[in-house]
């Protein structure tokens, strides 16, 4: 399994990581959809190759072709999205912020699988990378839709984690001694 190659690849000091990591994909009370979802689009926003490689592989047994694409797709939107409207709203003319934004976000509207979850790759997506009024408006939307705010708080704790093994990791890489 291949969270499993991911937890072994973390050094000693990320335990706590390496631990969390096992615990946040394996007793979820997310659906199947829900945590794979999350776990593969917390991966692709991490932007670390072997995160992506090895949490892609495990979310591949769990996602239909549809879903996968879909948390993909969370992730690229909220690339774009998060930039924006951080940038917006950190901006001290709050006139940015009443502007049309004019960028194109169907796959919003239509992600191809069950709203909510989009949704939740969206909120994890944007935890990561710090967008507040994103991480607003898809909890609001999520909370409207019935989610709790323990399974929101399950997709903030799968993101946090995704995002230390990525930052551990590339740690490693840096401090590793170069090979001629």
């Amino acid at each position: 399994m291949s969270v499993d190659a991911l937890k072994d690849a973390l050094p000693g000091y990320a335990k706590d990581t390496k631990l969390n990591l096992g615990s946040v994909t394996s007793t979820s009370q997310l659906t199947d959809q829900q945590l794979w979802g999350t776990v593969l689009a917390c991966a692709l926003a991490s932007r670390n190759p072997q995160v992506i490689r090895e949490l892609a592989e495990d979310a591949g047994d769990h996602l239909s072709a549809e879903a996968f694409e879909a948390a993909k797709g969370a992730a690229s939107i909220m690339a774009m999205n998060n930039v924006y409207y951080r940038s917006t709203h950190l901006l001290s003319d709050e006139t940015y912020g009443t502007l049309r934004a004019g960028l194109r976000m169907n796959i919003i509207g239509k992600p191809n699988v069950d709203k909510a979850d989009f949704e939740l790759w969206c909120l994890a997506v944007s935890a990561i990378n710090g967008c507040g009024m994103c991480l607003d408006s898809h909890e609001r939307v999520l909370r409207e839709a019935g989610f709790s705010r323990e399974l929101v708080q399950e997709a903030l704790k799968i993101a946090a984690v995704v995002h230390a093994a990525a930052l551990t990791l590339e740690g490693e890489a840096a401090l590793a001694p170069a090979t001629v």
